[in-house]
């Protein structure tokens, strides 16, 4: 194990890192503003939709080569975690 390319390497992981949690930020700023639209906890969960993402994250993973498993998974949970912080913030109107 060459460990000077190990540490690169993880470098470039921390980079990255720090960009997603940029998007995720952004991300949970328009999922607050989609709660504040919805009148009742039963708009929370469009299962519809999700099936819609997954599906189209799928061929994306595909197309670009990247293991549909792995992304759908990140999907999935990335989904069901806005759908509890919505459960856990919703405001009857």
């Amino acid at each position: 194990m060459n460990r000077k390319k190990l540490y690169i390497a993880r470098k470039k992981i921390d980079q990255i890192d720090r960009k997603i949690f940029s998007l995720v930020k952004k991300r949970t700023r328009v999922v607050q503003y989609m709660l504040r639209l919805k009148k009742f906890k039963s708009q929370i969960v469009d299962h519809k939709r999700i099936n819609e993402i997954l599906k189209n994250i799928k061929k994306k993973s595909v197309k670009n080569k990247i293991d549909p498993k792995v992304t759908q998974r990140i999907w999935r949970s990335m989904i069901w975690g806005y759908v509890e912080y919505q459960r856990r913030n919703f405001k009857e109107k």
